[in-house]
């Protein structure tokens, strides 16, 4: 009775609430729709119309096909035997004619030493870069002879697995006492050698300065680091300074990019191509104002500048801890194979780690690091007889055959005079590179043929950055006479009276 009185009643309530609540909420819903429809009219028309594109593009992409069928006929089998014995494959290289001059060979029987026999003729050496003579004395053939019977021939790893031995690890040693630094890391190979040390620190982004002058290695290395690279005049230090000031302005626009970039400045201590030294007093000085790393490739001044052969940092009296990479091959004064870098520990372990040529090539032969090390050995115990330069034994011949060969009718001398490797260019052109190569080796034989070995300067024409121009290469070593020096100038005149009149 209690529910019948009191149960009905609240039942009708809620069924009440219940439908105010449905109509209120289809009031809403509608609201809401038609609020949505309103913005979206209200819209500005380019959105519209870009909906509707996505919208019928959405539809195109539905019901279209995923692909086509194409067409075709079947050949038969005569037909298709045709079309392979008519198809040319396209040459992987272009064609190079056989009368080419890096194809033509002078073949050299025995050791490249003062005297060097070419071509079956006894001529004087003004060809190789034995810098001090080393190539053929007793005491390191010696050495390297003990070491080939002890290690044998060869070493079949890299230095990471099973390519270390113990004579690698004295000449690092020795090197970096020799160089006055902490470290010193040695390559099986002189091109490797800055090829591999410029990728191992200097990465995309990182921007590098660089000598237009330098030479092919520092190219190749500067290609496989993928950085950006700014190319300044030839040994032009407001050239430089003024890319330098540039980079500083772009810098300023964005500091949060520039604290991440690193600056390297890469140059040679003695430029193969131009056979002239660097103002390294001036780079130190751009290096410290400008917040760069200076990297300074001394493969033609180690052994050569300085008092004790110690590079250009020597001959300029520049503290080597201003420099933070050195490299330079052995192939040189060294008169061995391979190349080293020496400076601080925590740089030279980095390339330990990251330095390609380093870490994937067989290490050098034991019998070359031994005849490395008694090399070292003898430019230690008597500089004065084997330091190319300040010594007066060594820096006359090399002015007399400068000033010689400044007399030569046709031709120019290109470098300074206290270089050891002088370029010779002609004077007038003929406007083609292939007849100036044939005049200056219509040089090089005549002097040959008057036992005056002379070498042409050999370049890979489409892959260098700045192609130097034809030159004849004249190499002084400590071994050369005056009177050599002497008959070598006269050959040179003589044959350039003769063929470039």
């Amino acid at each position: 009775m209690y529910f019948h009185y009191c149960g009905i009643p609240i039942l009708i309530f809620f069924c009440e609430r219940v439908k105010i609540y449905r109509r209120n909420n289809a009031i809403s819903h509608n609201k809401l729709l038609f609020q949505c429809f309103y913005n979206r009219c209200s819209a500005p028309a380019y959105h519209l119309i870009l909906e509707g594109i996505l919208i019928l593009w959405i539809i195109r992409l539905l019901f279209s096909k995923t692909y086509k069928l194409q067409e075709r006929s079947d050949l038969t089998e005569k037909e298709k035997e045709e079309l392979i014995e008519e198809w040319q494959p396209e040459p992987l290289v272009p064609l190079v004619s056989k009368d080419h001059p890096s194809l033509s060979y002078d073949v050299v029987t025995g050791p490249p030493s003062h005297r060097i026999i070419v071509n079956g003729k006894e001529c004087i050496n003004f060809a190789s870069f034995n810098f001090l003579g080393l190539l053929d004395s007793e005491r390191v053939k010696l050495k390297a002879l003990s070491s080939l019977k002890k290690y044998g021939v060869g070493t079949c790893g890299p230095r990471g697995f099973y390519g270390t031995f113990d004579v690698h690890l004295e000449l690092e040693e020795r090197l970096a006492k020799f160089m006055r630094t902490e470290e010193a890391i040695i390559y099986s190979y002189g091109f490797a050698t800055i090829a591999s040390a410029i990728p191992a620190y200097s990465k995309r982004g990182d921007i590098v300065f660089v000598d237009e002058a330098a030479c092919f290695s520092i190219q190749k290395g500067l290609q496989a680091s993928r950085s950006f690279v700014k190319y300044f005049k030839h040994n032009d230090m407001e050239d430089l300074e003024r890319l330098l000031k540039e980079q500083e302005i772009e810098d300023q626009k964005n500091p949060r990019k520039a604290r991440v970039i690193r600056r390297f400045i890469v140059v040679e201590g003695l430029y193969i191509n131009a056979a002239d030294i660097c103002p390294l007093p001036e780079l130190v000085k751009l290096k410290y104002k400008y917040k760069v790393r200076i990297f300074l490739e001394e493969s033609m001044s180690f052994g050569v500048l300085g008092e004790h052969g110690r590079g250009v940092t020597e001959h300029f009296g520049v503290n080597i801890d201003d420099i933070d990479l050195i490299s330079a091959n052995m192939e040189n004064a060294l008169a061995s194979i391979g190349g080293f870098c020496c400076g601080r520990s925590f740089v030279i372990d980095h390339q330990r780690l990251s330095g390609q040529g380093y870490c994937f090539s067989a290490s050098l032969p034991p019998m070359l690091a031994s005849a490395a090390i008694e090399a070292l050995n003898i430019m230690e115990e008597d500089p004065g007889n084997n330091i190319y330069i300040h010594k007066n034994k060594c820096i006359l011949p090399s002015s007399l055959i400068y000033g010689g060969f400044c007399r030569t009718p046709g031709l120019k001398t290109v470098g300074e005079p206290l270089t050891p490797a002088l370029h010779l260019q002609l004077e007038n052109s003929t406007g083609s590179r292939t007849n100036d190569l044939k005049l200056l080796r219509a040089i090089v034989d005549y002097s040959l043929d008057r036992q005056i070995a002379l070498t042409l300067a050999r370049y890979l024409d489409k892959e260098e950055r700045f192609l130097p121009p034809p030159s004849i290469r004249v190499v002084v070593t400590v071994e050369q006479t005056q009177e050599e020096m002497e008959k070598a100038a006269q050959c040179i005149r003589e044959a350039a009276v003769k063929i470039l009149k």
